[in-house]
């Protein structure tokens, strides 16, 4: 039982100094990324939107 409580303390600690050795991004760079998502994702639906509804319009003259 006591190896299992100093693995569990070992991967805190270790998880502990690994998250201060990241380098997170401003608030500025966070702002510009998640707006980037933002956009390129609804561009994304726009397209694939555009394209199902030419799907549709050519099997419906295709049905009829």
């Amino acid at each position: 039982m006591p190896a299992l409580v100093a693995k569990i303390k070992d991967y805190f600690t270790g998880s502990i100094s690994e998250m201060k050795k990241v380098v997170w991004p401003s608030k500025k760079q966070t702002i510009r990324y998640s707006l980037i998502v933002i956009v390129l994702s609804i561009a994304t639906a726009v397209f694939f939107g555009i394209l199902d509804y030419a799907f549709n319009l050519g099997l419906e003259q295709i049905i009829k």
